[in-house]
């Protein structure tokens, strides 16, 4: 068990990212990390709330993201984070994580200081910028559980706002509705899109290269959580670039994969990361929440697959039905 400011590349390429980041000064909530095999004493640990997260090392690489297939925990405490950094040691043989990977590797666990979010989001760097956003934890947008604010910056300034349906937000220990006063208004003001910009610049000039950050603003104070590299960039205004024509498959639970086929046009809510192994099989994906930087867009981009996402009432589209995406215009017909 070393301290996160002193992970280095053995430690996997997310926590010797975010040990890199620390150790320059960027606001990294501080941490430890498990390495493959170590047995961590806990017993000297304040009490307080911890972030369990995977560190894979397979795992945001310039190659592969491996977005949201490792299992991670937020808002542990104490009592339980010795089951927890089990649990995510444990994920890296998970059917899911085992198909997207398909190669062996080790898992490094990082233990970090757990951030009570007010807004949270992700941001891709480069120029354009791009930046979505929602109420409360991450998990709402980076798990395409809602449809998130959007923003393309230039020079730090926003020159497109879209601002999402924001209907749900997800706390330590409860998913609640949003007022309509919240979801009617952005959930990042100016100053605090300038701030990201600038964090955004400052860490793709110290990594050398565009990245996919997940950002989270406590009580305003600005925290970088994840810094990856983009494995595919973004294009148009699509999910994943691309068309696709086949028959519609509405997949409501993962007791419904067994329903999908080769070459399906998969329909459902929202993915989670149990959702992996269709990518290996559908020729296309439409949700009806979630933006372009969530999990589910970005291993379809990965995959090659094109996807639309945030369409409302998609899952009412016959089963069967012959559907055609094009992403390049953001359609859908059948």
């Amino acid at each position: 068990m070393i301290s996160l400011a002193e992970a280095g590349p053995d430690a996997g390429p997310k926590a010797a990212t975010l040990g890199r980041l620390l150790r320059a000064g960027f606001p990294v909530p501080p941490g430890f990390v498990v390495l493959p095999g170590d047995s961590p004493d806990l017993t000297a640990l304040s009490d307080r709330l911890y972030a369990v997260r995977s560190s894979a090392s397979t795992e945001d690489t310039t190659a592969r993201s491996a977005a949201g297939v490792y299992d991670s925990f937020l808002g542990v405490d104490r009592a339980a984070l010795a089951d927890r950094i089990a649990a995510t040691r444990a994920s890296l043989w998970s059917p899911r994580a085992a198909d997207y990977r398909r190669t062996d590797a080790q898992m490094t666990v990082i233990v970090q200081q757990h951030v009570e979010a007010d807004v949270s989001g992700v941001l891709f760097t480069g120029s354009p910028a791009q930046v979505e956003a929602s109420w409360g934890l991450g998990e709402s947008v980076v798990g395409g559980r809602v449809t998130p604010d959007a923003f393309t910056l230039v020079n730090g300034e926003p020159t497109v706002r879209r601002l999402g349906d924001k209907t749900t937000r997800v706390d330590r220990t409860t998913t609640t509705p949003v007022s309509l006063t919240d979801r009617t208004r952005y959930s990042l003001t100016d100053t605090q899109l300038r701030d990201l910009w600038h964090l955004g610049q400052a860490v793709e000039h110290h990594l050398g290269a565009p990245q996919d950050l997940e950002f989270a603003f406590e009580r305003n104070h600005l925290w970088l959580l994840q810094a990856r590299p983009i494995t595919i960039p973004l294009q148009g205004t699509s999910g994943s670039p691309g068309t696709a024509t086949g028959p519609a498959r509405p997949v409501h639970t993962p007791a419904d994969f067994p329903r999908v086929h080769p070459g399906d046009i998969l329909i459902c809510r929202y993915t989670d990361p149990a959702w992996t192994p269709l990518f290996r099989v559908i020729a296309g994906i439409i949700t009806e929440t979630g933006g372009r930087l969530s999990h589910a867009a970005i291993v379809a981009r990965e995959h090659r697959i094109p996807a639309i996402l945030g369409v409302p009432h998609a899952l009412t589209i016959p089963e069967n039905t012959p559907v055609t995406l094009n992403t390049t215009t953001g359609t859908i017909t059948y």
